[in-house]
């Protein structure tokens, strides 16, 4: 693992620490790769099919995580996943929590926001990511994580991120614009791409770190369910059961986001 910054110290409370780490502590199936800058494989394999199962889309995907990019306005605690391959992927992954001296701890669970940890998330052609959650003793330990590929497959959707990323912006039920603070009734998505997306859509809650912690989403939850855009075009999804109830309790907070992700 590479850090290439820490943050100032602050009270540790029940955050994370906030470091802008480089992490390649990956694990595909069981093979562990890890190390500073350069991959090196530690091969825990009990037979010689066990990573032959994966096939080579396995080896297509790689990962990198990041507490805080140091950026303002930016997401914390994001899950890179590079894709090489010609083809959209779906992997499940599982995680371990690792502290300072790379050492798992064990009675930290590790969530994601997007679903990649349950199939949930279809990773295009070249770069996206998902953003973690950690819970349990010791979450505020928690400097890297490790990565096994329990699966992988391919799907059909488009190969290619494209150039524009899908947009979203807070309607009201009469379709004009909102805040996301407010109570809004729909969420407006925009495909400037020239082909169709599919995506799902998720009101995040943000927790307010001390200083020195990394923000974490503390709420995630559905908007709608899985939607088509088409290409250059706008879908509305309503805001309704659980999400709506969601908006109620937050609207007016002080963190809150509408994010997109590719699905299926």
């Amino acid at each position: 693992m590479i850090i290439t910054r820490r943050g100032e110290a602050g009270a540790m409370g029940m955050g994370r620490r906030r470091l802008i780490a480089v992490s390649v502590a990956v694990s595909v199936c069981m093979a562990l790769l890890g190390g500073c800058g350069e991959r090196r494989e530690t091969d825990t394999r009990e037979g010689p099919d066990e990573l032959s199962a994966l096939g080579g889309l396995s080896q297509m995907l790689s990962f990198r995580y990041v507490a805080d990019s140091g950026e303002d306005e930016t997401m914390n605690q994001v899950l890179e996943i590079d894709n090489i391959s010609w083809s959209s992927l779906v992997p499940v992954l599982m995680f371990e929590a690792l502290d300072k001296d790379r050492r798992v701890l064990h009675d930290v669970e590790v969530e994601t926001v997007y679903g990649s940890d349950r199939g949930a998330l279809v990773v295009p052609q070249g770069q996206f990511y998902d953003v973690l959650r950690f819970s349990g003793v010791g979450q505020e330990d928690v400097v890297d994580v490790r990565v096994t590929v329990g699966s992988v497959a391919m799907t059909r959707l488009p190969a290619s991120q494209g150039e524009f990323e899908v947009t979203t912006q807070a309607v009201d039920g009469r379709g004009r614009d909102m805040s996301r603070f407010e109570r809004f009734a729909g969420v407006e998505l925009t495909n400037d791409n020239d082909f169709p997306v599919t995506v799902r859509v998720v009101y995040i809650v943000w927790d307010q770190p001390d200083e020195g912690d990394t923000q974490q989403a503390v709420e995630v939850t559905p908007v709608g369910g899985l939607t088509v855009v088409p290409a250059g075009s706008t879908e509305t999804v309503k805001v309704t059961g659980a999400a709506k109830a969601a908006v109620a309790r937050s609207s007016g907070g002080p963190a809150v986001s509408i994010k997109t992700f590719y699905s299926q």
